[in-house]
C-alpha cells in the first residue's frame, strides 16, 4: 500500500449528544443533518478548499490546505448554527463541537488519513464545548493574529492516548441566543423617539405556532410582507423589519416597544401552519391607551395565504382610518403570486440572503431560482437573484465578478420589465446600475422604487449610496436621517454610509466617530479600517493610520486599493483619490 507523509490542517467535528437526539426521533435528526450538510456544511467546506476525508455517522474528518482556511470554515459553520438554532428547543438543537490541529499525517492510497495529526484533532474535538472550536497550540499560532473572536487558553492539557500534554485554545463563536435579554441592550440605552404627526406603526415578528422551529421563516415572511405592504402607503410611517424584529421572542410590553421605536400603534400576531391549512391571528394595539384597536383571526387553506395578507392589510388601513390616495389604493390592489411552494422557497431564500455572507448569498440565490422554476413570473424572486449576483461583484465572491455584475444588471432589467410596479425590481436595478457606474439611471430607478414604497429603508439606503457616489454627500446625510427614523436600530452598514458621506465632506473626526461605532458592532470590516487609516492620515496621525491599515490587511490580505479604485463608482475620481491621499500622508505603502 502506497503511503505519503505530509503536514496538514485537520478538522474533526461531530454532533453534540447525537445518540440522545437520534433516540428521540432518529429519522428527523438524520433528515436535518443531511439538509445541513447539503445546504451549509459541504458548500462552506468547498469555499475554503477543504476535502472531506471520511464521515462516520455524525462525525466528519476534513483536510484543509491551511489552518486559516480550516478555522474560517469552522467559524462560518458555527456562526450559521447559532442563527439556525435560535428558537429551537434545547433538546432538539443540532450543535457541533470542532477540533483543529496542524500536524503530521499519513495519507494512504485511497485518500484516507492516519497518524498523530488526526488523533490529536479528534481528541481536541472531544473536549470542545457545544458550539465551540478547540485548537492545538500549533494551529492557534497560525491564526491568532487574525482572530476577533474571544479565545480561552486552556493551558497544557493531557489528551486521551496522546503521550505529551498539548496546549489548547478554545474559541467560542457568537453569543448563545438563550442569553439574549428580553429588551435588547441597544433599545434600553436609547432615548424614546418622538411619535410622528402622521399615523405610525411597528409590525412585530409574528409568533411561529406551528410546533416546528424550522417553520420560522414562514411566520417571519408573512410579518415582513405585511411591513412591505404597509410601507407602500405614503400616509403611514412604518418601522423597518430590522428594528421591529429585534423584539422577536422578547418578553417586552407594547408601550415599551412603541416608546423605543417612536410609534403609536403596534401590530402583533401569530401563524400556525399545519399541512395545507394556515391560521393567522393579529391584533392592533394603540400604545397611548394600551387598548385593542382591532383584532382578527383567519383560518384558510394554505393557498389562500396571499388573500389573508391582503385582507389583513386592508383591515389595518380601515382601523387606522387612513385616507388613501388613488396611488395607495392601486398599490394595495396589486395581485400576488399564487404558487405557495414558490412563495415558501422565496421566503427561505430571502432569509438566507439576509445573512450577507458568501454562503448565505449562494444559498439565497439557489432557493430563489428554485422558486422561479415553479413560478416563472415571480418578480420578487427574479429581483432577489439579480441582487445576489450584484453582491458577488461588490464582494468579489465569484470567480468572475465583472460577469456577475453584468448578469445581475440583465436580470434586474428583466424583473422591472416583468412588472414596473414592483419596488423590489427597481431596487435591484438601481443598485446594479450604481455599481455599473450608470449613476443617473440608478437615481431614476431608486426614485421610482421610492414612489411605489415611500417607507422602504432599503431604497432609502440605496438612494443615499447613489448620492455619495454622485458627489452629493450632504444630501446623502439627509436621506440617511430619514432612513434612521424609519429604522431606529439600523444595520451597521448604515454607519459605513454615514462615514463615507462625512469623509467626502472632509469631516474626518466625524468620520472616525461613525467608523468606530461600526467597528464596535462589526470588528471584521476591512473597508471600515481602510477608511479609518485614511482619516488618520489626513489628521496627521501616522501611527494610528498604520495600525488601522495593518488591521484591514489582517482581515483581508487580498484587500486592494487598485480594485477599490476600479470598483467604487464615484462620478468624480477626486472623491476616491482623497482616500488614497490620506494613506500616502501617513507614509503607507499599498
Amino acid at each position: 500500500m502506497n503511503e505519503t507523509r505530509k503536514i496538514a490542517a485537520i478538522l474533526v467535528a461531530d454532533v453534540v449528544g447525537y445518540s440522545r437526539l437520534a433516540g428521540s426521533d432518529e429519522d428527523r435528526i438524520l433528515a436535518r443533518l443531511r439538509a445541513l450538510r447539503s445546504d451549509l456544511i459541504d458548500p462552506t467546506i468547498a469555499v475554503y478548499n477543504g476535502r472531506v476525508v471520511k464521515r462516520t455517522g455524525d462525525g466528519s474528518l476534513i483536510e484543509f490546505r491551511s489552518v486559516v482556511d480550516a478555522v474560517r470554515c469552522a467559524i462560518e459553520v458555527q456562526s450559521a448554527m447559532i442563527e439556525r438554532n435560535a428558537g429551537v428547543p434545547e433538546d432538539r438543537r443540532i450543535e457541533f463541537r470542532i477540533g483543529i490541529h496542524l500536524g503530521d499525517v499519513v495519507e494512504e492510497s485511497d485518500g484516507d488519513l492516519m497518524g498523530d495529526g488526526v488523533n490529536i484533532a479528534a481528541r481536541l474535538e472531544g473536549i470542545a464545548k457545544p458550539g465551540s472550536i478547540c485548537l492545538s497550540e500549533d494551529a492557534y499560532r497560525q491564526v491568532k493574529a487574525r482572530l476577533d473572536f474571544p479565545s480561552t487558553d486552556l493551558g497544557a492539557t493531557q489528551l486521551k492516548n496522546i503521550a505529551e500534554p498539548i496546549r489548547v485554545y478554545s474559541l467560542q463563536v457568537g453569543v448563545d441566543p438563550r442569553a439574549t435579554p428580553a429588551m435588547p441592550a441597544e433599545v434600553r440605552a436609547s432615548a424614546p423617539l418622538a411619535v410622528p404627526d402622521k399615523p405610525s406603526i411597528a409590525v412585530l415578528a409574528f409568533n411561529n405556532m406551528s410546533g416546528d422551529a424550522e417553520q420560522e421563516y414562514f411566520s417571519d415572511g408573512i410579518s415582513e410582507d405585511i411591513i412591505t405592504d404597509l410601507s407602500r402607503l405614503s400616509e403611514l410611517h412604518v418601522i423597518a423589519r430590522n428594528s421591529s424584529f429585534v423584539y422577536k421572542k422578547g418578553a417586552v410590553s407594547v408601550p415599551e416597544v412603541a416608546r423605543a421605536l417612536g410609534v403609536r400603534y403596534v401590530l402583533e400576531g401569530s401563524v400556525r401552519k399545519a399541512g395545507n391549512r394556515v391560521r393567522v391571528t393579529a391584533q392592533l394595539i394603540d400604545s397611548s391607551s394600551g387598548g385593542h384597536v382591532w383584532a382578527s383571526r383567519f383560518d384558510r387553506d394554505l393557498t389562500d395565504i396571499f388573500a389573508v395578507q391582503d385582507e389583513l392589510t386592508q383591515e389595518i388601513v380601515a382601523a387606522l382610518k387612513l385616507k388613501l390616495t388613488i396611488g395607495d389604493r392601486e398599490q394595495l390592489a396589486r395581485a400576488r403570486a399564487v404558487n405557495v411552494e414558490a412563495y415558501e422557497l422565496f421566503l427561505r431564500g430571502r432569509e438566507r440572503a439576509y445573512v450577507h455572507t458568501r454562503i448565505g448569498n449562494t444559498e439565497g440565490r439557489k432557493l430563489a431560482t428554485a422558486a422561479i422554476a415553479l413560478d416563472p413570473g415571480y418578480v420578487a424572486a427574479h429581483a432577489l437573484v439579480a441582487f445576489t449576483h450584484v453582491l458577488d461583484y461588490v464582494n468579489a465572491w465569484s470567480d468572475d465578478p465583472e460577469h456577475s455584475l453584468q448578469v445581475g444588471l440583465e436580470l434586474a432589467e428583466q424583473a422591472v420589465r416583468m412588472d414596473e410596479d414592483q419596488p423590489n425590481g427597481h431596487f435591484a436595478l438601481g443598485v446594479a446600475c450604481m455599481w455599473a457606474r450608470a449613476l443617473d439611471r440608478a437615481w431614476t430607478e431608486v426614485q421610482r422604487g421610492l414612489a411605489l414604497s415611500p417607507n422602504s429603508v432599503e431604497l432609502l439606503m440605496a438612494k443615499a449610496h447613489v448620492q455619495i457616489f454622485s458627489g452629493d454627500p450632504a444630501a446623502a446625510l439627509e436621506t440617511l436621517d430619514v432612513s434612521m427614523r424609519l429604522d431606529p436600530l439600523y444595520p451597521e452598514i448604515l454607519l459605513q454610509f454615514l462615514a463615507d458621506a462625512r469623509f467626502s465632506l472632509g469631516e474626518y473626526a466625524q468620520t472616525i466617530a461613525a467608523i468606530k461605532q461600526r467597528l464596535a458592532r462589526n470588528p471584521q470590516s476591512e473597508t471600515a479600517y481602510a477608511l479609518l487609516a485614511s482619516c488618520y492620515g489626513h489628521l496627521g496621525q501616522p501611527k494610528e493610520s498604520e495600525q488601522a491599515w495593518k488591521r484591514a490587511l489582517e482581515i483581508n490580505p487580498d484587500f486592494s486599493v487598485e480594485r477599490r479604485r476600479r470598483v467604487l463608482p464615484f462620478r468624480n475620481p477626486e472623491d476616491f483619490e482623497r482616500r488614497v491621499e490620506g494613506l500616502r500622508k501617513a507614509g503607507l505603502t499599498f
